[in-house]
């Protein structure tokens, strides 16, 4: 792209707060409904946001989904309902290698461990927060803050699990939301097809267009043991398919921007944080392919964690081209110096303001030398294992839930708590071999981390290797019982002190260090980070007014955009690819292969069908999921991913060649229609 284009067009820090076309993650109670009106034609009211929202579904673990029938029924992607196809298979049904589908209600099978949100209200707290944490600093700060939002989600929930309240902090602080949903955590799979075709081309074709890939599911949100009523907000399947320059709308639930970071904080993570994690997840990788050589069976139980790292670590690697792009940060740097100049020449605003980005360096500084102790022994990876997270999570409930809820670890509030219970009680299997294999790995890495002779190092491995500790942690631990976890849960501190369990001892042995790591974290970095940007934030309003959209933060958002191709590279990429093309495009070698399901079906197609479909919605990780809907709210696409330009949609969007990729909605009803004879789904489909 030209640095002209990029200087015209990108929202950077304090820049004037106005956006290129089609760009922009907005909020339902901030669409800008005008702009939409001037580019294409049409404005949304109220009542069809309203009815977008509703009809827009948040998988609580990381995606997006959407209603698509009156009865409940739920179209997400097949990699976000990965783990539940991988957690209902066995090795005598693998149903993430051959497809799943549920010929009737009584054959849908729940998911072991997802959680459905619906947002059902927007309501602003932002003057409650501020005026509780106005006028404080550091853990007074963090206090407060963690506080006041506990008791306003708790206010919200009224004590109800099925009620779910969030306090949302939008502009880094500058807007405070309070988001309030309907919790459903019985969600059963109906339909999934097979891996090869949901993920067709691998991690050659990820995050690249063109792409032949369906990669969708179906579950159902029940309600009281019973299908969910959804009659009157649900999205209709489109009878025809979008076509170029078509307006379009994804709803979904993006999960983190950092347009507004400073620089010093883009800094850190260019120069420590994502290459730190790039080297991470390839040992990781490397670690998860040798265990899937052992054997099919172990190739299917690690298919889940294996897929997850590849995915990120392409995407990190993709954001960490963007923040080395020399053009992109000059502009980031004469950006964030245009408004230090305007706030120091303001003397209210100076005196407010003018220290708030070298208190954030300062902040991002101390951070950094906290970085290899906090994320080995707080951040996950030096302890990497469903089991040691059970551990934990029982260790610290029964100290947290003695504490008043504005005094407890965030997790743990009364509010947030549901979503660790479904996880710590699931019983989707784990398999000691993997859980072995993975903490062995991350041990090692905490113990080269920390070095070997920290205090807590000495202490936790007492002349054993990683590989000895984790096989003596996993072979001795009864956690795998979700009876156990419950007895435990139930039985508060003193179920927890009585219990003769390895992995419980371990996880209090490590409690201490960790939570002093993360103390330190939240009230000396966290705190002042979120205070100074708050303060810049307030800034940049009174500067620029608040007509642009905030970062993401995994929250309802709308985006609105057109279907169309780009250029790259000298040539013309088309906006579809085609039923035809998979053929085309098939080998019949992994990961090129189609399922036989295909081979057999294909007189049956209609080949000119289009398949995968890119547009110039403005998406991010978390988007997955999301519906396309056009201005009739009707979904004629399933966003499914991002080209590789969209990687830098972390920090920037260039509308010239980011593009949001999704399955075409008429290609799914083709496949379960003609492929998978999924006649009672596709009537469904069918209700207007």
């Amino acid at each position: 792209m030209r640095l002209a284009d990029i200087v015209t067009c990108v929202i950077l820090s304090g820049a004037p707060a106005i956006a290129c076309a089609d760009e922009g993650m907005w909020t339902f109670n901030n669409f800008p409904s005008s702009k939409v009106q001037q580019a294409y034609g049409f404005a949304p009211d109220q009542t069809w946001l309203d009815h977008v929202r509703l009809s827009s579904i948040r998988l609580a673990r990381g995606c997006s989904a959407s209603l698509v029938s009156p009865h409940g029924l739920v179209l997400t992607n097949h990699h976000c309902a990965r783990a539940c196809i991988e957690q209902l298979s066995t090795g005598e049904h693998n149903y993430a290698a051959g497809g799943f589908y549920a010929k009737a209600a009584d054959d849908e099978i729940r998911c072991p461990d997802m959680e459905a949100n619906q947002l059902i209200e927007i309501s602003d707290v932002t003057a409650r927060v501020k005026t509780a944490t106005d006028g404080k600093d550091g853990q007074a700060f963090a206090d407060a803050l963690k506080a006041t939002e506990a008791d306003i989600a708790k206010a919200c929930s009224g004590g109800d699990n099925a009620v779910r309240c969030d306090v949302v902090d939008l502009y880094h602080g500058g807007v405070y939301n309070l988001y309030k949903y309907r919790r459903f955590q019985d969600v059963r799979l109906v339909a999934a097809p097979e891996e090869s075709i949901a993920f067709f081309g691998g991690d050659p074709d990820n995050f690249e267009f063109p792409r032949y890939d369906l990669d969708f599911s179906l579950v159902r949100i029940y309600d009281g043991g019973q299908p969910l009523d959804s009659s009157t907000n649900y999205f209709a399947f489109a009878g025809e398919d979008a076509k170029e320059g078509d307006l379009v709308f994804t709803s979904g639930n993006p999960g983190g921007t950092d347009r507004l970071d400073t620089i010093s904080e883009l800094e850190y993570q260019r120069d420590t944080e994502l290459p730190n994690s790039l080297t991470y997840l390839a040992e990781v990788r490397g670690v998860l392919e040798e265990f899937s050589e052992l054997g099919p069976e172990q190739a299917r139980i690690a298919g889940d964690q294996l897929f997850g790292v590849a995915n990120s670590y392409k995407a990190l690697k993709g954001r960490f081209a963007a923040l080395t792009d020399p053009a992109i940060l000059r502009i980031k740097r004469n950006d964030e110096a245009v408004l230090r100049a305007r706030v120091a020449a303001d003397p209210a605003l100076k005196a407010s303001t003018g220290a708030a980005w070298d208190n954030i360096r300062a902040a991002v500084g101390h951070g950094a030398l906290l970085r290899d102790r906090f994320i080995m022994l707080e951040g996950g990876r030096g302890f990497n294992s469903r089991l040691f997270a059970r551990a934990r999570q029982l260790v610290r409930y029964a100290a947290e839930s003695a504490k008043p809820d504005g005094e407890r670890l965030r997790e743990y509030t009364e509010a947030n708590f549901p979503i660790t219970r479904q996880s710590l009680l699931s019983n989707a299997p784990i398999y000691p071999e993997l859980e072995k294999t993975t903490l062995r790995l991350s041990l090692t890495l905490l113990q080269r981390a920390l070095g070997p002779d920290d205090p807590l190092v000495k202490t936790m491995f007492a002349n054993r290797s990683p590989g000895e500790l984790a096989a003596d942690l996993i072979d001795g631990t009864t956690l795998k019982d979700p009876a156990v976890c419950r007895r435990l849960l139930n039985g508060g501190q003193g179920a927890i002190d009585a219990a003769n369990d390895p992995l419980i001892a371990f996880a209090k042995l490590v409690d201490a260090d960790a939570r002093g790591v993360r103390k330190d974290d939240e009230n000396n970095v966290g705190a002042v980070i979120d205070k100074n940007s708050r303060l810049i934030a307030q800034a940049r309003f009174a500067i620029y007014g608040t007509s642009a959209d905030p970062d993401a933060t995994f929250t309802a958002r709308l985006s609105y955009g057109a279907v169309k191709g780009y250029d790259e590279k000298g040539h013309r990429v088309n906006p579809f690819t085609t039923l035809a093309g998979a053929y085309a495009r098939a080998t019949g070698v992994e990961p090129f292969a189609l399922p036989q399901s295909w081979i057999d079906a294909k007189p049956k197609l209609n080949l000119a069908q289009k398949l995968n479909i890119c547009t110039t919605n403005d998406i991010i990780g978390g988007n997955s999921g999301s519906p396309v809907i056009n201005r009739n709210a009707e979904v004629v696409g399933l966003i499914f991913d991002g080209n590789i330009q969209s990687l830098g949609g972390d920090f920037w969007f260039d509308p010239t060649v980011n593009r949001a990729v999704a399955v075409s909605t008429n290609a799914i009803r083709e496949a379960l229609s003609k492929i998978y004879h999924a006649d009672r789904i596709v009537t469904e489909l069918a209700h207007k």
